[in-house]
């Protein structure tokens, strides 16, 4: 690590501390005022981003991103719009910070409650979503947090160019600029810094892919908030409905095959197989997606490749699919415990006994009966906009929206009581 890198990373962290004091006291008013500010001001500067997008897309096409990496790190007048318009909706929500979650009173009459306050300078590390730039921001700044931003290096001047009008719109609002910084380094040590600097930073979110999300999390000393890969199973039971069973199965692989809620195993109960077998090939072949299988599924499913004990763990992130057949219920439990991630896991059957057996026993964040995985989204689910879906179980667990980013206090006001 270079001393320039740790000076550097240092002093960041340190102005972010000293504006998230001065977070702590803007009225909500303001906080909903910077932010409607800040969406006006991406709109109207959008050219100056897709030029710096242009780089790293060149760059990208240079290094042979693929198609699903490219598209996730693209920009268009729209895609900022939408950036501008999540901030709006942000603005728009309830402000997490300085509820009373409860009040009593004691003996003495001392007076406690228990408040909502931010968390303070969050550090965020991330890959190749520049949309993450702005949504983090907008949520970090909704409750009261400092953020400190350090993106992937495929997206480093997408995100500065999109840190640099946020900090032009803030020069022009109550909220100090310095309460959003970015590591402009595509350095390493950057970020490992960060992991360290639990002085500065009260808590980090991770949020890419597995190695990134490992990496911070055996490394850091700074509190971590663990987003999670999300190798997420679809199990048709013996009893689905075999219209429902592939609707939810092909949603949830094809609508965004790149994305964590995405269904990346297949478990299909033996018996619903040999009366469906016909319509499940028809529908994998349809929608182009490629199958990774055990044994008896390379003999039932023209086409499918046999897996490998590394696709039953893969988040592939693609129409590929891993399929598994078996005899039970129990056994598609076991599979998903040796294999899941702890993210989102689905159920599709038209017995409710089994169904309330899957949800009891299925350790994750987020568990379906009968519907796609594609819903675990703080949108979705009508948090507005989501910092990341966690897949631990202390603080914050599932899609983690402004809520998240707060922790309390306890308060009491007293009259001269002693003790």
């Amino acid at each position: 690590m270079t001393v320039t890198t740790k000076v550097n990373v240092e002093a960041q962290a340190i102005e972010a501390k000293k504006a998230s004091k001065q977070l702590m006291i803007l009225s909500k008013e303001e906080k909903n005022e910077a932010l409607l500010h800040l969406a006006d001001v991406l709109e109207r500067e959008y050219e100056s981003i897709l030029q710096a997008n242009e780089k790293d897309l060149a760059n990208g096409r240079e290094q042979g991103f693929t198609d699903a990496f490219m598209d996730r790190l693209s920009l268009s007048k729209e895609r900022v719009e939408d950036f501008a318009q999540g901030l709006r909706d942000v603005a728009e929500l309830e402000d997490p910070t300085g509820q009373v979650l409860t009040d009593w009173t004691l003996e003495n009459g001392l007076q406690v409650e228990k408040v909502t306050v931010p968390l303070g300078v969050i550090g965020m590390i991330y890959e190749a979503r520049p949309n993450v730039t702005v949504d983090a921001t907008g949520l970090a700044l909704k409750s009261g947090n400092a953020i400190v931003l350090k993106g992937g290096s495929s997206a480093i001047h997408s995100n500065e160019a999109i840190v640099e009008v946020i900090h032009k719109g803030l020069e022009e609002t109550k909220m100090p600029k310095e309460a959003v910084q970015f590591i402009a380094s595509t350095d390493r040590a950057a970020t490992n810094e960060l992991f360290t600097m639990k002085e500065h930073i009260d808590v980090l979110i991770p949020r890419g892919g597995g190695r990134l999300i490992q990496a911070v999390v055996e490394n850091a000393t700074v509190p971590v908030l663990e987003t999670g890969v999300g190798n997420c199973h679809i199990y048709i039971d013996e009893q689905a409905d075999a219209e429902k069973a592939l609707n939810i199965l092909i949603n949830a692989k094809t609508d965004r095959p790149a994305v964590c809620n995405a269904a990346e195993t297949l478990i299909v109960h033996k018996n619903w197989l040999k009366e469906n077998k016909d319509a499940l090939i028809a529908a994998l072949k349809e929608h182009n997606i490629a199958v990774h299988g055990d044994e008896h599924i390379v003999d039932t499913i023209p086409g499918a490749v046999p897996a490998g004990e590394e696709d039953w763990a893969n988040e592939y992130l693609s129409t590929d699919l891993a399929v598994k057949a078996v005899d039970s219920l129990t056994d598609a439990v076991a599979h998903i415990e040796t294999y899941g991630t702890k993210h989102s896991e689905a159920i599709v059957t038209e017995d409710q006994k089994a169904a309330d057996h899957f949800l009891a026993l299925v350790d994750a964040a987020a568990l379906y009966h009968n519907a796609s995985t594609r819903f675990t989204d703080g949108g979705a689910l009508g948090f507005g906009a989501e910092i990341g879906i966690s897949t631990q179980k202390l603080h914050a667990r599932g899609p983690m929206g402004l809520p998240a980013l707060t922790t309390i206090k306890f308060l009491m006001k007293g009259n001269g009581q002693i003790r």
